[in-house]
């Protein structure tokens, strides 16, 4: 199984991630990360407003739902952790009742050719992760424009294990989709060392911002780490 910095690290622009991972103190953490090439991009950081933790603009400027949209917020029993505004659509869906696998179902990818970016969403058990589910809304890799749906999920990982999704596969100035998930094995004992693992690996040209969050606490245990 690879090792999470050596996946990263070979990715130099993985745009947006999330993850979970099992640190070998036993800690299950839900992770999130944040890169950007434009500008634009780059003039964001997580901020954390009432429950939810949000990606907002640095400076004075128009919403972007594109960029700027809650990154991590509870719903119930589950931890939401996202790339996009489909974060609040599923905690919605998850707070009326409806099962992790069917509130990830009927998204789209983001409207942005010709890249379509993934939306990519990582459900976390607050029984302290025991169980995880993913979520990608992918484009196809051919010509059809309909939206690939996909779920996995996710029970007892063993300490040291990850399960990661990101948006990109690139190397800073081609973008392709990444795959839909990777298994991976983590170094980290603590959250403070994943979230370093995490930074260390990302691409210094491209990195924003890091977050480890525990399940149990929601976004108010969030660490950060940013550029």
């Amino acid at each position: 199984m690879p090792n999470l910095h050596d996946v990263l690290s070979t990715n130099p622009y993985p745009g947006r991630g999330v993850l979970c991972a099992r640190t070998y103190s036993g800690a299950v953490l839900g992770g999130y990360f944040l890169t950007g090439r434009s500008p634009a991009s780059r003039d964001r950081a997580l901020r954390l407003v009432g429950d939810d933790l949000l990606v907002g603009p640095l400076t004075e400027t128009e919403h972007d739902p594109l960029r700027h949209y809650a990154a991590a917020t509870t719903a119930g029993d589950w931890l939401v952790l996202g790339n996009g505004e489909q974060v609040s659509q599923v905690a919605q869906r998850l707070t009326a009742g409806t099962a992790p696998a069917e509130a990830l179902g009927g998204l789209e990818y983001e409207p942005d050719p010709p890249i379509r970016t993934s939306r990519i969403t990582a459900l976390l058990h607050r029984d302290a992760g025991r169980t995880a589910v993913f979520g990608a809304a992918r484009p196809s890799r051919g010509s059809r424009l309909t939206t690939n749906v996909m779920t996995l999920t996710v029970q007892a990982l063993e300490p040291g294990e990850a399960v990661l999704l990101t948006t990109y596969l690139s190397d800073g100035e081609q973008v392709a989709v990444a795959d839909p998930f990777v298994e991976t094995s983590i170094e980290a004992k603590t959250g403070e060392d994943l979230l370093e693992e995490i930074w260390a690996a990302l691409d210094p040209r491209f990195r924003i911002a890091v977050t480890v969050v525990d399940p149990m606490q929601g976004p108010a245990s969030a660490i950060q780490r940013s550029a």
